[in-house]
Order: structure tokens, then sequence, then C-alpha cells
């Protein structure tokens, strides 16, 4: 049997998401498909899935963006084909706040808030704590629920959360959030052994 491919979904794809989120791959080792930013998202979910095959090694981070679009937008589709594929292993999802108030929300675990602080409030796309816990608003997060995933990590927007994250800083928010996932989704372990 082969091995499925660990895969950590990421629900932001502008130039800023993707410039903070290829550094932060570099610097835990891991992959990003930098094809797959976009806003909204371009690729579809069997063309994402390819790609993520061909890449050399774990973590793999993908993006996926709606681009702000009410509902179920591409890039929410390409993301469930993603997280439901049978060669892929999703590690944990982070979900990226935005200013849709739509009823665009989703159930987080836990945010990473700009001061890189863990908290059970959710974030603006500032990464300011808000007033209810475990949930927060976004542009690609309306489908997470649907999915069966081991973490949810929320944050603000990603390499930006008033400079806080910019990626020539090394995007230390984002950072933190994604080795968060990586160590609670036990990925460390695994790859000791």
């Amino acid at each position: 049997m082969k091995e499925r491919r660990r895969v950590i979904l990421i629900t932001d794809g502008d130039e800023y998401a993707r410039k903070a989120v290829e550094h932060v791959a570099k610097e835990i080792g891991g992959r990003c498909i930098s094809m797959s930013h976009g806003n909204p998202t371009v690729l579809k979910g069997p063309q994402i899935v390819e790609l993520i095959k061909k890449s050399p090694y774990d973590p793999v981070l993908v993006m996926f963006d709606d681009s702000g679009f009410v509902g179920e937008g591409a890039g929410e589709t390409a993301l469930k084909y993603v997280a439901r594929h049978s060669d892929i292993k999703v590690l944990g999802v982070l979900a990226v706040a935005s200013k849709t108030k739509q009823a665009e929300w989703t159930k987080v675990d836990v945010c990473v808030d700009r001061y890189g602080e863990l908290t059970p409030y959710g974030v603006d796309k500032y990464g300011e704590p808000e007033l209810e816990i475990g949930k927060m608003n976004g542009d690609t997060v309306y489908c997470i629920d649907e999915l069966d995933v081991p973490i949810v990590v929320g944050i603000g927007d990603i390499g930006k959360m008033a400079r806080k994250d910019h990626y020539k800083i090394g995007s230390p928010i984002t950072k933190q959030a994604i080795e968060l996932i990586l160590e609670r989704s036990g990925f460390y372990e695994s790859n000791s052994e």
C-alpha cells in the first residue's frame, strides 16, 4: 500500500499568502504548492492532487481561496476534493480570517493571534481576538466543518496582520500556526520513527 501524502490545507491564496507560505515551507523543511495560490483558486481539485503527489517530500502546504465568493466557491470545491482524496492525509487546516461577515464561519480548535499567543477565541483578519470562543469568520472556511480533519487552527490574514506576519520578517505567526498543526497531528513523531 502506498503512503498517503501528508498535507496542510490553507484557506488563503493571495500574493501575500503565497510569499508567506513559501517562506514557511522552506523553514520547516516542507513543500509549498505555489501553483495553488490565486485569488480565487484557479486549479481544480484533481490538478492540485497531482501536484501534491509530485512533491518530493512532506509536509505539503496547499492554498485555497474563494476571493470573497459567498457560499461554495472554486477554492472550497477544490479544498473538499483534496481533503477527501484517498491518497491525501490532511494533517490540519489553517483557517484564515477575513472581513467577510456573511455567514461564512467555521469552528476552530484554537487560534494564534497577531502576538503569537494561543487563544480559544476566534481572531479577525488583523489577528485580534474576537468575542466568540471556537468560531471564526473567513472567506474560504464554509466547508471546513464538513471535513474530518485532526485540527483546525485559526489565524489572521496571512502575511499581513499589521505587518506582524510579513514574509520579510519570516511570517512568524503563520509559521507558529503551521508548527502547531504539525505538532498536534503527530507529524514529528511519525517522522522520527
